[in-house]
């Protein structure tokens, strides 16, 4: 997602000026988090042109489940915190660090009194708790609402038990925040700095009602930038925002995004200056690699497609599903389809996420059976054939309508093919922000997705797929995995080597079920020209942050 980022999330396949789970313009992986940390600009027009594959799906925070959007958010608004270069949680909207009890249980946290909104009013501690009390209310139906589950009585009033206003959270007064958890978690700073915390102008929501972060002018801002422009499947542009606390230290004036689906045409927009960075598709990696500005990166962003038990019946069948998470050469997939720095994975996790005290790789503890393996799926596939009673199957298999995502799509078809005898399917190809819908209503059968991380543990990849899950949407439940995933929340939150191999198993249990079918974890090509300087990206939450960035030495 990110997030389906959204983060991701969620899920762009190439051209975008973003990173995680997408082929944007960045550099190698030690320059990416900062390309410079000093420097103005000098007299030179500080204004950046990106291409995205995809549209903005929404622009409120309470409803918002993709990187596109929470990439946008990094931009225009501003939590209590927000992640530095080394994806360290610094104050934003904050005026310091937290205030916390010693059973790690409440936050108090002081908020600057010059931070304001796009229409000059004060962000205050009440935009806080109106937003979260708006996000956790059923009438939303918010799907990201379980992410806000450490609050104190988040769950009974999601689930209607509660009345919003019984949520752990509080404004003692418009500068000081008060913040009751279930348990005491150790990542919940970085996660204050997650999209789904940001505040809300009570006030401006209501007046809006649902036309709220749908255009521009229905959506008010407390970030770095202002969206200044939205023109639906044509382009967005942010403007430098002038009531921002801190605006000085943003040196950008404008920000212009072009929605370019096509990857041939966004490189064109490059070579010809239209564009300041682009993501490379298999077929160009090979010219442009000895570029000065050519980098890959390899992301925490997973992709893997879902198998939805719920709308197919076929495909409750275990064996079944084994067939099809190891009838696809995924080693091939990406050395050739996709050529950028991504690799085959077997897991639901990325290597290289998280590490536990003794510096050990989660990944290293977690077993898959989900291998590509010609022989061993069609074993799999005559198994599901008696059980079912049938000796065919087709499955409409949705995925984006970006130009890599169609020759991956059809990449994925041949192989399927290939490997089951009688098994085949059928393309649907649907713009990011109806794929996102039909995912969410559980209107599909197949579907390639991705997901990064919203925070630094492995909860944020494995709590989605809990029974009946906002993000689950496959219609799996398994009540053991479901306990492994509460008491890691809870109990084993003191017990963190515990907790640890507890996460390690229920993944485990997890890949053993064939849920989903693992894909890659996502790298990125890119040509990102060299006058761009200070361009941060994240692991986690938002992709990046432009707030310092700036151009120096364009000719």
């Amino acid at each position: 997602m990110k997030k389906q980022s959204s983060l991701f999330l969620a899920s762009l396949i190439a051209v975008s000026g973003f990173t995680a789970a997408c082929t944007g313009g960045g550099n190698d992986s030690k320059d990416t988090k900062s390309t410079g940390d000093s420097g103005s600009g000098g007299g030179e027009e500080q204004v950046l042109n990106f291409a995205s594959s995809s549209d903005i799906p929404t622009l409120d925070s309470s409803l918002a489940t993709d990187q596109v959007s929470f990439d946008t958010f990094n931009q225009v608004m501003e939590g209590l915190y927000t992640l530095d270069k080394d994806d360290k949680a610094v104050p934003g909207v904050a005026e310091g660090d937290p205030e916390i009890s010693k059973d790690g249980k409440t936050w108090t946290i002081k908020l600057r009194k010059d931070a304001k909104w796009s229409n000059g009013d004060p962000v205050t501690a009440k935009d806080f708790v109106f937003a979260w009390q708006r996000s956790l209310d059923p009438k939303t139906a918010a799907e990201y609402a379980y992410i806000m589950m450490d609050l104190k009585n988040a769950a009974a009033v999601n689930e209607g038990k509660m009345k919003p206003s019984e949520l752990g959270v509080k404004a003692v007064d418009d500068n000081t925040l008060e913040i009751q958890l279930e348990t005491a978690v150790p990542y919940f700073k970085e996660l204050l700095a997650f999209g789904s915390f940001l505040p809300q102008n009570e006030k401006f929501v209501k007046e809006q009602g649902s036309k709220y972060g749908t255009t521009k002018d229905t959506t008010l801002y407390n970030g770095p930038f202002v969206l200044s422009e939205w023109n639906t499947e044509k382009n967005f542009q942010y403007k430098k925002n002038d009531q921002y606390w801190d605006k000085d230290k943003v040196k950008l004036t404008e920000i212009n995004y072009q929605i370019v689906k096509d990857a041939q045409t966004a490189l064109n927009m490059y070579t010809t200056g239209d564009i300041d960075a682009v993501g490379l598709t298999a077929e160009n990696v090979d010219k442009y690699k000895s570029d000065k500005n050519f980098s890959t990166e390899l992301d925490a962003s997973t992709y893997f497609v879902r198998m939805n038990q719920g709308k197919n019946k076929d495909l409750a069948n275990k064996n079944l599903r084994l067939a099809l998470a190891k009838s696809i050469d995924k080693e091939k997939l990406t050395k050739t389809i996709l050529n950028n720095g991504s690799i085959a994975i077997d897991t639901l996790m990325p290597k290289e996420f998280v590490k536990n005290e003794a510096g050990e790789d989660y990944i290293s503890g977690v077993k898959s059976p989900l291998n590509y393996d010609k022989a061993e799926a069609q074993k799999y596939l005559e198994k599901a054939k008696k059980e079912l009673g049938k000796d065919k199957f087709e499955f409409e298999y949705l995925t984006f309508d970006a130009d890599t995502a169609k020759k991956a799509g059809e990449y994925v078809k041949e192989q399927v093919e290939t490997s089951l005898p009688g098994v085949t399917l059928k393309i649907k190809q649907q713009p990011f922000k109806q794929k996102l819908e039909l995912e969410s209503k559980g209107n599909y059968e197949l579907a390639f997705g991705g997901w990064g991380p919203d925070y630094p543990d492995p909860m944020t990849f494995l709590d989605m797929f809990v029974t009946k899950g906002a993000h689950n949407q496959t219609g799996w439940s398994n009540a053991e995995f479901d306990k492994m995933i509460k008491d890691a929340k809870g109990p084993l939150l003191q017990k963190p080597e515990e907790r640890w191999t507890t996460l390690q198993d229920a993944e485990t249990k997890f890949l053993d079920e064939a849920v989903i079918i693992p894909m890659y974890q996502a790298g990125g090509a890119r040509l990102r020209q060299g006058y761009i300087k200070n361009f941060v990206t994240h692991k986690f939450a938002g992709d990046t942050t432009l707030k310092e960035t700036y151009i120096e030495g364009k000719k």
